[in-house]
C-alpha cells in the first residue's frame, strides 16, 4: 500500500473540498514530507490520478482577480469514502505495512468509531502473533541468535520488532478503551488540518509547479 493514497484521501475528507496547496500544506503540517513519500510532485499526482479513478471529484473555480491561473478544488467522492476506510481498516490491521503506513493509519484512526478501533487492533496484535509464530518455527529466541550464525541477527531483529509492536499497541487499545481521544460519532473531533490563509509553521518553502493549481 501507498501511503501518499491514504494521506491525501484522509486530507481532502477532512477539508471537505480542498485545493492540492491546501492538501499539502496539511500533509507538511503532520510531518508527512518527513516520514513518508508526501513530496509535492507525489500529492499532486496523486490528486489527479484519483481525480481520473472517481476517488475524487475536480473543480474548476475561476481565477481570481489577481490575474492568478484557476485552481482545482478536490472533494472526496462516495467511491473515494469507501477506498479511504479500506485504506485505513487495511493498514490499521496488517503488520507487514511500511513505517509510513502505519503512520498514516494512526492519524486517521480517531476517522472511525472507538468499537471499531479497538477491533481492528486487536486484529492486528492476532496478525503479529500469527506472523512471529511463522518465523519462531525456525528461530528459537530463547536459544540466541548466534544459532543460526550471524544470519540469526535478522530474525532476531524482527522477532524483536514485533514484540515491541504488539505491546505498543496494547498500550493504545488501553487507553482507547480507556477513553482517551475522541472518536468518530463523540463529539467534535481534533482538529488536525490548517484554515484557509492560517500560516503553516512546518512548511518547506519549497516551490512546485503544481502550488499554482
Amino acid at each position: 500500500m501507498s501511503a501518499i493514497r491514504l494521506l491525501v484521501l484522509g486530507a481532502v475528507r477532512q477539508h471537505g473540498r480542498a485545493h492540492g496547496y491546501q492538501v499539502r500544506g496539511d500533509l507538511e503540517y503532520w510531518g508527512a514530507h518527513e516520514w513518508s513519500n508526501a513530496k509535492p510532485g507525489s500529492i499532486y499526482h496523486a490528486l489527479k490520478q484519483m481525480a481520473k479513478q472517481g476517488l475524487l471529484h475536480a473543480h474548476e473555480i475561476a481565477p481570481s482577480t489577481a490575474g492568478g491561473p484557476p485552481r482545482t478544488e478536490y472533494e472526496i467522492t462516495d467511491r473515494g469514502t469507501g477506498e479511504f476506510f479500506r485504506l485505513l481498516r487495511e493498514a490499521l490491521t496488517s503488520y507487514d505495512q511500511k513505517m509510513d503506513v502505519k503512520s498514516a493509519s494512526i492519524g486517521f484512526i480517531v476517522e472511525l468509531p472507538r468499537g471499531e478501533a479497538v477491533a481492528l487492533l486487536k486484529e492486528r496484535i492476532r496478525r503479529i502473533e500469527e506472523w512471529r509464530g511463522a518465523v519462531t518455527e525456525h528461530y528459537i529466541p530463547d536459544d540466541g541468535p548466534e544459532q543460526l550464525g550471524h544470519i540469526g541477527e535478522i530474525m532476531n531483529l524482527w522477532v524483536h520488532t514485533a514484540d515491541a509492536e504488539a505491546e505498543w499497541t496494547q498500550g493504545l487499545i488501553g487507553r482507547i478503551e480507556s477513553g482517551a481521544y475522541t472518536f468518530a460519532g463523540e463529539g467534535a473531533p481534533f482538529v488536525g488540518v490548517l484554515a484557509e490563509g492560517e500560516e503553516n509553521p512546518y512548511a518547506t518553502g519549497e516551490r512546485h509547479p503544481g502550488d499554482a493549481r
